[in-house]
């Protein structure tokens, strides 16, 4: 907290006015708006000159100050009217206040002339005065300055922003619709964080004066980057007066307080672009850490950074404009808000779509009054209305408009829109003109941003049309428990995207049915009639039933849905108009369920509703144009009158039958020719009257058109002016500059000649003096040479000494050197010497085998080692291939069992022959054996027994090594029976076994 000397007061004294009409019926009051705070004066008599003799007063301290006058914050005093009987308040017009112009001396008061005021002709004004001084008066304690504070964080544990990384990002979550800054453990709040555009001012700066203002086809418009969210704002085509709708961007932020504000301090400057196509004309900075620093609740109110920012154009561009004074600064207003989700903040208004407006009222009440401000010259909080305070005041008037200054969005919504009018700038979504509901919409908190009514045109095609809604009565309850009913919708296409409730909620129990209290709603739009049809065939009005308790959040308990294309089917009725035009209207009554959202086909209750839809006729207002000086009535086209056709004359017979005589002016042909002549006059008049009116618009539009070629030529002769004023100073100061360097030059000239004199002294004189140095150095270095000469003899005769003396030397070391060498020979032959050479060279061979010795080993292991790997991998290989040979095996066997089926049949009366053939074969293969034995048998009796004895020994030998061969090899684990090396093995001992038994 600043310490009591930094304490200041911004007063504003409210002396008197000038310039207003008389009416005793109504009063005169001041409402004083300063950074989400409302001040307001006593009401007045409504006489010509008011006296108001009020101070209204805003503590703050020198930094908030500081940076309100950096973002330019405005001091708005808007002036009501006020209806002493119905105490309803109408807007006479509003000041916007400089709080860079507060100084610390008093100064003298000044009238200053009330904007967008409904007293066009008499320009009312007031006399005001600002004062800033030191705050040095005790405040009083009030029970709004004890509030309970956060307990200390215990010792030990760590506070939340110690828990933080260095850098918080913004991750977006998709499915969930925000973005979550800092950890999910500490995020359970949602935020808002908005961004509006309000207004632009002296665009035409920012544009070089060799260019046009408005070019044909150029489009400008602003873009800024919210959140990694690229963000543009509608295109405008004229930088004089920039007719764009202002627009608010809004993100959802799930976080905390204080991790928001910790990342809102570490976040850059938000920087809006003025863009014409992929150029960028200026910028503009608003800093997002500033909200931060406001000392605002986000419980009950929401924070407020806003104000009109300088538009800087490009470092190229910049170069090549003329400084301009402030008053023709390049600006646009600003606002960023961040506020709860879960609270309507006072400083932000309710939303509106496209520029209708909005009422609210019981059908067979007027609307509740407004009870005076009460006045409070010193506030050090927002202003804040109890929850049962009566609604906003009503609608100005179509005569009066607001411009462009930095006003809170609900202030727009409630003066700005009205002169939108009955229109539609885009088809699809037609502009509401009036809405009527039971429920008197809470009044407002502070402002933060003003926005502008646009021009909007209607098509001549387009028709009023009335569309009323009762929602009657809920009944058949399905739940157990009883519920505190309110119903709510919304229907975009009548204008408004603001929910339509009901109010108070209406105890609902089951087997009962209430009646809804305040819940008629009626809406004014202009539309086109098939577009009315499709949209009511396509689009279907849900209406959402609540359970409000006041221990907790509101439950959605189910929806409804009314289709509207029935009230499009239902008998119509004649009806007038207030224009004196004829329409129709449809009424639809009929009961619908509600049905939970969990269960689309559960109904919990139903709802009858009533819906009337009027066709009021076409539309008269055919354009709406806002502008700073004028308000534009709107013309009101005559349809021409329907005409009787004329009737055919008679076709004429072959015999005509004489005719009575009758006066020729009560002949048919007589009447239907007067018909004629009459209806060709009012034709005549018609065609007049259209030419006349054709006539009027192009007028109109001339005008205009001159009127926007007159600010044109206006904007660019100043902008020339202020050019030519900067270019006639910079001409000044290059003439000073020349007249002083001329001097400086002729100065310089007369010095550089005296200059010249003196350096021609020195050189001679310096000449004359480098001769007699000259001739006395030649005489020096005579006898120096001569000195040398006799040296360098010396130095002859020592030169020769000492290469005598180093000759006897190289002699002497010579006759040294063979002497060593012998005494070395000497050395080597003793058998010490000699065997410790042996010594250290087994040494050196010891090392080196045992080096290799330990390689050796360690390859020993890790051979073995892969070894032993790769006879597992082998095996492994082995078994996986044994397995698909098994497999094929299988395979193999069905295969041949089916063949030996197939072929069974004619193999088997072959078979007994073949038998039989063979077994005589054999018979008589015996009987020759056996004849031969005993022819041979007595004699090879005495000579067998020795060779078969040693033929069995070596096929006994051979076996034992097909034996150890394959159990050694089995042994290893490689190899199994069915490896090829192994079947042949087997194979091979049984031909030895076969050959040793033979």
């Amino acid at each position: 907290m600043a310490a009591k000397t930094d304490q200041l007061l911004i007063v504003v004294f409210i002396l008197e006015g000038r310039h207003f009409p008389k009416n005793q019926r109504l009063s005169l009051m001041v409402q004083a708006s300063f950074d989400g705070e409302q001040l307001a004066t006593d009401p007045v008599e409504h006489r010509e000159q008011p006296q108001f003799s009020t101070e209204l007063a805003w503590e703050l301290d020198r930094r908030t100050l500081h940076q309100h006058r950096l973002q330019r914050t405005p001091i708005k005093l808007q002036c009501f009217a006020v209806d002493s009987v119905s105490k309803r308040r109408e807007s006479v017009g509003y000041i916007v206040l400089d709080l860079r112009s507060v100084q610390e001396v008093k100064q003298e008061p000044r009238w200053y002339q009330l904007l967008s005021s409904k007293y066009t002709k008499q320009k009312p004004a007031l006399l005001l005065s600002m004062l800033l001084e030191n705050d040095t008066k005790p405040s009083e304690p009030s029970p709004d300055r004890f509030k309970a504070k956060k307990a200390p964080p215990r010792q030990g544990s760590p506070s939340v922003t110690d828990l933080l990384p260095d850098k918080l990002e913004a991750t977006l979550i998709p499915d969930q619709g925000y973005h979550q800054v800092g950890p999910a453990d500490f995020c359970s709040e949602m935020f808002v964080l908005s961004v509006t555009v309000a207004f632009a001012t002296k665009l035409e700066q920012l544009i070089p004066s060799t260019m046009k203002l408005s070019a044909e086809g150029s489009e400008f418009f602003f873009y800024y980057s919210l959140l990694s969210n690229d963000i543009t704002s509608e295109p405008f085509h004229n930088l004089l007066s920039p007719d764009f709708e202002p627009e608010r961007a809004s993100v959802r932020i799930r976080s905390s307080k204080q991790i928001l504000q910790t990342f809102l301090s570490q976040q850059p400057s938000l920087e809006i672009h003025l863009c014409c196509g992929n150029h960028s004309l200026g910028s503009t900075q608003v800093s997002l850490s500033a909200l931060s620093n406001v000392s605002v609740d986000l419980e009950t109110k929401a924070a407020t950074v806003e104000g009109a920012f300088i538009l800087e154009p490009p470092k190229r561009i910049k170069q090549t404009l003329p400084s301009l004074p402030a008053d023709l600064q390049p600006t646009v207003g600003v606002a960023v808000t961040l506020r709860r989700e879960e609270v309507t903040p006072q400083s932000l208004g309710n939303k509106e779509a496209g520029g209708g407006q909005k009422k609210s009222y019981p059908p067979s009440h007027p609307p509740p009054s407004v009870p005076p401000a009460e006045q409070r010259p010193r506030s050090s909080s927002p202003v804040r209305k109890p929850p049962d305070s009566p609604p906003a005041p009503p609608l100005p008037p179509a005569s009066s408009h607001t411009e462009s200054e930095a006003e809170s969005l609900l202030e727009e919504l409630r003066h700005g829109e009205d002169h939108a009018g009955l229109a539609a700038a885009d088809l699809e979504v037609p502009v509401q003109q009036q809405q009527r509901q039971t429920e008197a919409a809470a009044e407002g908190g502070a402002s933060s941003v003003s926005v502008s009514a646009p021009k909007v045109s209607i098509p001549s095609s387009a028709h009023h049309f009335c569309f009323s809604l009762d929602l009657r009565s809920l009944r058949n309850l399905s739940l157990t428990h009883p519920i505190n009913a309110t119903l709510r919708y919304s229907y975009q296409f009548f204008g408004s995207a603001a929910p339509i409730m009901t109010n108070p909620p209406a105890e609902l129990q089951r087997n009962t049915e209430v009646s809804l209290p305040q819940s008629y709603c009626a809406f004014d739009f202009a539309a086109l009639p098939h577009q009315l049809q499709d949209t009511f065939l396509r689009v279907p009005l849900v209406v959402e039933v609540w359970h409000r308790d006041s221990t907790c959040r509101d439950q959605l308990i189910g929806r409804a849905s009314i289709q509207l294309s029935h009230l499009l089917s239902s008998e119509r009725s004649p009806l007038m108009a207030s224009t004196g035009e004829e329409g129709w209207r449809q009424t639809y009554q009929d009961r619908i369920p509600v049905i939970t959202t969990q269960h689309p086909t559960e109904k919990v209750a139903e709802l009858s509703y009533v819906a009337t839809l009027e066709d009021l006729g076409l539309v008269k207002a055919r354009e709406v144009i806002v502008s700073d000086s004028s308000q534009y009535e709107p013309a009101v086209p005559t349809r021409p009158p329907s005409h009787p056709a004329a009737p055919r004359p008679a076709a004429p017979t072959q015999n005509p039958a004489p005719l009575d005589p009758t006066a020729p002016r009560d002949t048919l042909e007589y009447r239907t020719a007067l018909e004629l002549e009459l209806w060709k006059e009012e034709q005549e008049d018609l065609f007049d009257d259209q030419l006349r009116k054709k006539e009027l618009s192009h007028m109109q539009a001339l005008a205009e058109e001159w009127r926007r070629r007159d600010r044109e030529r206006e904007a660019l002769v100043k902008k020339k002016e202020v050019e030519y004023n900067v270019l006639e100073e910079q001409l000044q100061k290059t003439l000073s500059d020349l007249e002083r360097r001329e001097k400086q030059l002729a100065e310089a000239e007369l010095e550089t000649q005296r200059l010249q004199r003196e350096l021609r002294a020195e050189h001679e004189l310096t000449q004359r003096e480098l001769q007699e140095s000259s001739r006395r150095l030649q005489q020096d270095c005579d006898h120096r040479a001569a000195l040398e000469r006799e040296k360098v003899h010396l130095r002859e005769e020592e030169r020769g000494r000492l290469l005598q003396q180093i000759a006897d030397g190289e002699s002497r070391y010579k006759q040294l050197e063979k002497e060593f060498q012998l005494y070395r020979e000497q050395q080597n032959v003793r058998p010490e010497f000699r065997l410790q050479s042996e010594i250290n060279l087994l040494t050196l061979e010891k090392v080196e085998l045992e080096r290799k010795l330990e390689s050796t080993t360690k390859s020993k292991l890790h051979y073995k080692q892969q070894w032993g790997r790769a006879l597992k991998e082998l095996a492994r290989f082995k078994q996986r291939e044994q397995e698909n040979a098994m497999t094929r095996l299988k395979k193999q066997q069905a295969e041949l069992e089916a063949m030996r089926l197939r072929y069974l049949a004619t193999e088997q009366k072959e078979a007994v022959q073949q038998d039989r053939q063979e077994l005589d074969d054999i018979r008589n293969e015996l009987n020759r054996l056996k004849q031969q034995e005993d022819r041979v048998g007595p004699a090879s009796s005495l000579s067998g027994p020795a060779p078969s004895h040693t033929v069995n020994e070596s096929a006994d030998e051979h076996l034992t090594r097909l034996l150890e061969e394959r159990d050694t090899l089995l042994r290893t684990g490689v190899y199994t029976h069915e490896d090829r090396i192994i079947a042949e093995l087997n194979r091979q001992i049984q031909e030895a076994m076969r050959d040793r038994n033979l």
